[in-house]
């Protein structure tokens, strides 16, 4: 995972850039036979049932650190950019979620009110003005309501509600990060967790916003595992999308997952059955797509000016690597993958990196994400307890501030640093991962406490002289503590018991949480 960190990532920018919708039948492409696929939102905690975000007291208490855009702009240094212009202007980033949200436009003006951040014309309540960044809505093939999963017997995972919450999220995040840049919010009426319709409705939507011109940057957070597919070409049917993103200068970005290298099978969707063996999920794995894995932010989430390491507040991941500003989540989707062999770009990694052999390594780059380090996100929801979402430690969730984590983080805030490099080239950037690799080979090194992220995980800690790494083999720590990924084969004998112990206690939680009617990994330490 290649990543950047303050004047490296402020580098990175600039050297990389050296309405309800029916498509057309044209567009329509097969069904994608039997597919799980998953918001990757792995934990979200109600902090506050007001307009009023939390304290960092109050974070604290629950073992956590907040971050208000401010602290992530601290966080990441992007504040030198943003004094010279360079803050996504002119640039439309694309976010593609199952839904939408009824009360979007209204929890952007509430967050953006919030911590004073440029309003958006769409926002409510904000009158248009010229140069002001749009926020705008496209609903491929029509539109639903936000509301709880529509009666007994269904998955669970066309729960509207919970839909909400990631497209709260990304859309925040994503202004958070590029504020002045335009954000279009495309949904589907069918989330891709049902599989037969949700992807191919996923994929034309994009195929969409591609063909007529309507971003250049296109962020997903959602995923589900390559071998959850009927078949290696039904996968390879659902890339058109990103070969013509790649022809048309749009980057796309993929959430790599939240869970290591553990998933889980289509069927059953209430009691899913994990694979026997390692697997990354798609579309983070696809070489056409940039995979945004995940860190813990181990910095101060008071300090709003300057990125100001802080090793003695929770979590323990942060307080066991003193001076560390940021260390690798425990539950970052990574490894390799089973279908796409290794891209010409990986071949050449700094020292340090694992090592890729024949085929693609997952993730590329990767940010803040862990929740415990997580991100305040404004969600309304519906009142007394009725969103259909359940809380940590039972309790109906309900409309407020929500600390969230997962890889649904990660790459909403990496599509906005995206658009800042697309300012300052003038156009938008195609495939970034090339230029990725090129220009971080000569300065990288891994991150320190590598575990659960993937083959290129590494950094450049722009703050010292030297670049600092920590040799370690590629361990996929996930979760449950497995300490080392076996083979890629579903043999390998008496060495994968570790790890499938791991993946056991993983599926059983993902089982309960589905039950429960949410995404939260409630054992998981990170």
């Amino acid at each position: 995972m290649v990543r950047f960190r303050t004047r490296g990532l402020r580098r990175l920018v600039a050297g990389v850039a050296g309405s309800v919708l029916a498509l057309p039948g044209t567009a329509i492409v097969p069904a994608a036979a039997a597919v799980v696929m998953h918001p990757v939102v792995s934990d979200f905690v109600q902090m506050s049932t007001s307009t009023t975000p939390p304290t960092q007291a109050q974070c604290a208490s629950a073992g956590r650190r907040c971050f208000s855009p401010q602290a992530i702009q601290a966080a990441y240094d992007v504040g030198p950019l943003y004094a010279q212009g360079v803050n996504g202007s002119g640039v439309t980033i694309a976010i593609v979620d199952s839904f939408g949200s009824d009360t979007m436009a209204h929890d952007l003006h509430v967050f953006n009110q919030t911590w004073g951040l440029q309003p958006m014309c769409g926002e409510e309540g904000v009158a248009c003005a010229p140069g002001m960044p749009t926020f705008s809505r496209i609903h491929v093939q029509g539109s639903q309501a936000t509301e709880p999963i529509p009666g007994n017997g269904t998955t669970g995972q066309e729960d509207h509600t919970l839909w909400a919450l990631e497209v709260a999220l990304d859309v925040e995040m994503a202004h958070a990060m590029a504020p002045m840049a335009n954000i279009l919010l495309v949904t589907t009426p069918t989330a891709e967790t049902l599989g037969v319709q949700g992807f191919p409705d996923m994929m034309n939507a994009e195929q969409y916003v591609i063909d007529h011109h309507l971003a250049t940057v296109i962020s997903q957070s959602f995923a589900s595992a390559e071998d959850a597919f009927s078949s290696t070409q039904s996968l390879l049917n659902l890339r058109h999308a990103y070969i013509a993103a790649a022809a048309n200068g749009v980057t796309v970005l993929g959430s790599s997952g939240d869970g290591g290298s553990a998933n889980v099978k289509k069927t059953p969707v209430k009691n899913p059955t994990p694979f026997p063996f390692p697997t990354v999920e798609w579309p983070a794995s696809d070489p056409l797509v940039t995979g945004v894995g995940g860190t813990y932010l181990c910095t101060d989430p008071s300090n709003t000016s300057t990125r100001t390491v802080d090793s003695v507040s929770p979590p323990v991941n942060c307080q066991s690597h003193p001076g560390d500003a940021e260390v690798g989540w425990i539950a970052s989707g990574g490894g390799f993958s089973h279908v796409f062999a290794k891209p010409s770009y990986q071949g050449t990694l700094p020292a340090g990196s694992t090592a890729i052999g024949t085929m693609r390594g997952v993730p590329d780059i990767g940010l803040q994400a862990s929740s415990r380090t997580g991100a305040l996100v404004y969600i309304t929801l519906p009142p007394d307890g009725n969103s259909g979402l359940i809380c940590p430690g039972g309790a109906p969730c309900s409309t407020g501030w929500y600390d969230i984590g997962g890889t649904s983080l990660s790459c909403p805030q990496w599509a906005g640093l995206v658009a800042l490099a697309n300012q300052i080239k003038g156009g938008g950037l195609g495939l970034i991962n090339p230029a990725l690799y090129a220009i971080a080979a000569p300065l990288g090194s891994r991150i320190p406490g590598d575990r659960g992220l993937g083959p290129g995980d590494w950094s450049w800690h722009a703050e010292r002289s030297t670049p600092h790494s920590r040799s370690r083999r590629f361990d996929l720590d996930h979760a449950a503590g497995a300490r080392r990924e076996p083979p890629l084969n579903s043999q390998c004998g008496r060495d994968c018991r570790q790890w499938r112990d791991s993946r056991n206690q993983i599926a059983r939680e993902r089982r309960r949480s589905l039950a429960r009617r949410t995404f939260r990994l409630s054992d998981a330490p990170g």
